[in-house]
């Protein structure tokens, strides 16, 4: 039979300040946890957005005002840009009775309208900056009412009640099989997802938070925006990346939420000017969504700065696991979140708790495929070590299968490329030659710091160094060519690398 891996809250508590560790709470909903936090940190300021700040208790009126507006729907689409706007609506919304649908600003109008029908939605909120986008649903669909969430009722109303297992929201989510769906999140996932980010560091309450991820992604929400709120801290919305450093430099954060993409252009830049891009007062980067370079892990440490990776899915509410000693363990996401199962079955992780989500909206088909004896099925290939940290070592669909029989793990491979601090990402697939042999491929992007020094053809040093980690791999392994970009690999909206389907 399979071993069953579970973790208790206390695997954590050696990693932050005792009296923090104590006041690491549950909530059975994010109602609940909203009208505490609420009232304790009345004053402190909750969200500052576009050069205005709010405090916990002025959010909550603002909230207020909107519930009525929401009152009675079921489900409510937000289609809003991140903003203050946004956090106000998403509250007002799921404390008023009903369950968010969260849909990506960047949807052209016929997705907003399709997503509106699929996933049920009873009304569509939208930012007026957005207003553009409901060309189609006020075609197609005349009876579905259009809130703007810039306008608010004559009277408040209070929170409502709830209970853990009403729907919270709706994520959209490639899941493990690449098409779009909407994962249902319960108020038990959520604040299950909301009080493991508070897990593996040291100081977790009254933080300040920068948002530079899309709240309509599962980590910019839970690990980010729902986080910060649990924890009293302030969250500040960098409204465009491209002003990131500069509003850095300004609000002084303590704690990042980051992709690697993200935390590695901020090294890069804090080499290139000699100096901290992210700022003297940044103690903590959550780094998660895709892989994390061990790189990354052993290098911000000389900043001064933790860089703490992680693993989860939007079906997971965001967290499934958190590597509070990533420097011991820098190639590990971590040790496993308290109030779930772990089972590795052909290597493959699955997954059951009180984080996972109740199913996919309206995809029977989905739901079927992706569930084995209530058990959800990750995709992703597993190793747990004998002290209880878990390892990614590949995709279940990513398995390239040779000629011979053999299965190859892309991830696993690229991890030996990685190895070189000047080799920043690797993408290794299957080819095809011109006389229709098909053979494994490596594309590398090199890390142009760690490269300073090199004399001659660089791309000829960082080749030949490439070939000899292709010589050390067993046979089945080994690539049979080697391309160094000059440039990075075509990305994701969550800055995942694009994968080369079958044969490039």
């Amino acid at each position: 039979m399979d071993k069953i891996y579970t973790t208790d809250r206390e695997k954590f508590r050696a990693y932050t300040a005792p009296e923090e560790f104590e006041k690491i709470k549950p909530f059975s909903t994010v109602n609940d946890m909203w009208r505490a936090r609420a009232g304790e940190y009345a004053d402190s300021i909750a969200i500052e957005d576009d050069g205005k700040k709010y405090t916990y208790k002025q959010l909550e009126e603002d909230a207020s005002y909107l519930r009525p507006v929401f009152a009675n729907r079921g489900r409510i689409a937000i289609l809003c840009p991140n903003s203050y706007d946004f956090v106000k609506a998403y509250l007002a919304a799921v404390t008023s009775g009903n369950t968010a649908v969260i849909l990506p600003p960047q949807l052209p109008p016929e997705a907003v309208f399709g997503c509106c029908m699929k996933l049920g939605a009873k009304a569509l909120a939208y930012h007026p900056a957005l207003e553009e986008k409901l060309a189609t649903v006020k075609a197609a669909a005349p009876n579905l009412p259009l809130l703007n969430i810039t306008e608010k009722a004559d009277k408040p109303a209070q929170a409502s009640d709830a209970k853990p297992e009403d729907g919270c929201v709706i994520m959209f989510t490639g899941g493990t099989t690449g098409k779009s769906k909407g994962a249902l999140l319960s108020h038990r996932a959520v604040m299950e997802g909301t009080v493991n980010g508070c897990y593996g560091y040291e100081h977790v309450f009254g933080q300040r938070y920068m948002l530079i991820l899309p709240l309509s992604h599962v980590f910019g929400l839970i690990r980010n925006l729902m986080t910060s709120l649990y924890t009293g801290s302030a969250m500040f919305i960098c409204r465009n990346n491209k002003d990131m450093f500069r509003d850095i430099a300004m609000f002084r954060p303590t704690i990042m939420v980051m992709v690697p993409a993200l935390a590695e252009m901020a090294l890069t830049l804090s080499r290139k000017f000699g100096r901290n891009m992210l700022g003297d007062d940044l103690k903590t980067i959550i780094c998660g969504a895709a892989a994390v370079s061990p790189y990354l892990i052993e290098e911000y440490p000389k900043t001064g700065i933790s860089l703490l990776a992680g693993y989860g899915l939007t079906e997971s509410a965001n967290l499934v696991s958190g590597n509070p000693d990533s420097l011991r363990k820098p190639e590990s996401v971590g040790v496993p979140y308290p109030n779930q199962q772990l089972r590795i079955v052909n290597g493959e992780l699955w997954l059951k708790g009180d984080n996972m989500m109740d199913g996919y909206v309206g995809d029977d088909a989905e739901n079927a495929a992706a569930y084995e004896d209530g058990w959800f099925k990750t995709g992703d290939l597993v190793r747990i070590d004998e002290d209880g940290f878990l390892y990614i070592v590949g995709r279940s669909k990513e398995i390239i299968v040779l000629s011979n029989g053999e299965n190859v793990s892309p991830a696993e491979v690229e991890a030996h490329f990685n190895a070189p601090a000047f080799i920043q990402d690797t993408q290794v697939f299957e080819d095809v030659l011109p006389n229709g042999t098909h053979i494994l491929a490596l594309e590398a992007v090199p890390r142009a710091t760690e490269l300073k020094g090199i004399e001659g053809d660089v791309k000829e040093y960082i080749t030949k160094e490439l070939e000899k980690i292709n010589m050390t791999l067993p046979p089945y392994q080994r690539v049979s060519r080697i391309e160094i970009r000059d440039t990075d690999f075509e990305r994701s909206p969550s800055m995942k690398i694009l994968r080369y389907h079958k044969c490039k």
